[in-house]
């Protein structure tokens, strides 16, 4: 592995906090304009807003009855450009957020089938449409769109998209006219519908079927040209994945391969945290360990010949302060910190060097589709680098099903 120029380990966080929840865990995290907004899981279920700088509490909202399951922020609802709040529930609502009031000042409701959870939302670019993923009851699951100023009932229903939990929505970052949005689900498949299509049989549009179940997926930029996108897709079983915006599989790996052994550092990965496009284009990749340590990571270059069987690249490492795993982990690049959320409870902001450190990380090239890739990433690394020593993991069989991280939507 070729390290960062910038390679860094931080073990001091700029400041620490811990959920105002007895025995909950951070399951979220998401930046709003003044504020972070976390996630608690059972038997809280609410979410905390922190101040930027300080991560003091400002105010606990009061989530959602039976268990909060997504946060996202937004840039836009009904064409106003306010980064907003808004999450899911078991309830089968989602909730779109006002900080000053402490409540939420929409709240989407499927009159329909009241029992029906949900398990993943977002908006579209323009906010004038909000998606919602289901989770799988009798034979169905199903894709819910809301038009907010009509929150009583969806406007439309997709129940033919996935045949399982559907665990991810992300909609297309362009304001194109049909809304594109992105799904995946423990059915195994990844797929990107017509937003506006009333007609099941002519919603979807493209399909890519990877097999494990898909935890996570979103879009980004590809850095030699802001205009072309891709997807990255991450799985329960701890695989990673890259495809086209056309959902053509360009990489697949266990994301547990990649790892440093050197006499003066270990890293080995236990799991993935989630992944993030770049300001810059390209894709960041924060991976975890089991004794509550997180780094940054990017995949090969696939479109330089000499890394095609490939270097993946270790950027940044921040350690020794929580304890067990890292549930969420959110960069802020206009303020350059990180911000970690564990199974202990506790959330730490960190300086963060690395994330105008990123370009040229990812390059997909078409004729890379079926290319198994060499993940060592045994190198050199700066001496100068700090380390603890004894952080290497060794992972028994018995460790194997209780390391894994459990999934938010299966809590509660």
């Amino acid at each position: 592995m070729q390290p960062s120029a910038s390679l860094c380990e931080a073990r001091w966080p700029l400041a620490s906090t811990h959920l105002n929840h007895a025995d909950a865990y951070v399951l979220s995290l998401a930046t709003l304009p003044t504020s972070y907004a976390a996630s608690a899981s059972s038997p809280s279920h609410k979410i905390d807003l922190f101040d930027k700088s300080s991560l003091r509490l400002i105010q606990s909202l009061p989530g959602h009855h039976v268990a909060t399951t997504s946060v996202r922020a937004v840039d836009h609802i009904l064409g106003a450009p306010t980064r907003t709040l808004i999450s899911t529930g078991k309830d089968g609502s989602v909730k779109i957020w006002d900080e000053r009031s402490g409540s939420h000042s929409i709240k989407l409701t499927n009159l329909g089938n009241t029992s029906l959870g949900l398990l993943s939302c977002d908006a579209s670019p323009t906010g004038d449409l909000i998606a919602a993923g289901s989770e799988f009851q009798g034979q169905d699951s199903f894709i819910l769109y809301w038009d907010p100023r009509q929150p009583a009932v969806p406007i439309r229903t997709h129940s033919s998209t996935h045949s399982d939990d559907i665990t991810t929505l992300s909609f297309h970052p362009s304001a194109f006219s049909p809304p594109l949005l992105l799904s995946g689900s423990s059915d195994g498949l990844l797929s990107i519908s017509n937003a506006i299509e009333d007609d099941e049989d002519e919603t979807v549009i493209h399909v890519g079927a990877w097999g494990p179940s898909v935890s996570q997926s979103g879009w980004y930029t590809h850095p030699d040209n802001n205009t072309s996108l891709g997807i990255w897709a991450a799985s329960d079983m701890e695989t990673f994945s890259l495809w086209s915006d056309q959902l053509d599989q360009r990489y697949s790996v266990d994301i547990r391969n990649p790892s440093v052994h050197t006499t003066t550092r270990t890293w080995v990965t236990d799991y993935l945290i989630s992944c993030y496009p770049s300001n810059n284009g390209g894709i960041k990749v924060y991976t975890g360990s089991n004794e509550g340590d997180a780094a940054l990571i990017s995949p090969p270059t696939l479109s330089s010949p000499t890394n095609a069987l490939g270097n993946w690249t270790l950027h940044s490492l921040w350690t020794g302060n929580h304890i067990g795993i890292v549930r969420s982990i959110l960069p802020d690049e206009e303020n350059k910190v990180i911000i970690t959320g564990g199974e202990d409870g506790k959330i730490h902001l960190w300086k963060d060097d690395s994330l105008f450190d990123m370009m040229g990380m990812v390059d997909i090239q078409d004729n890379l589709d079926d290319q198994d890739v060499d993940m060592d990433m045994d190198t050199h690394l700066d001496r100068s680098i700090w380390m603890r020593n004894g952080r290497k993991r060794e992972r028994d069989e018995g460790e194997e099903s209780a390391g894994k991280k459990a999934r938010f939507y299966r809590e509660g």
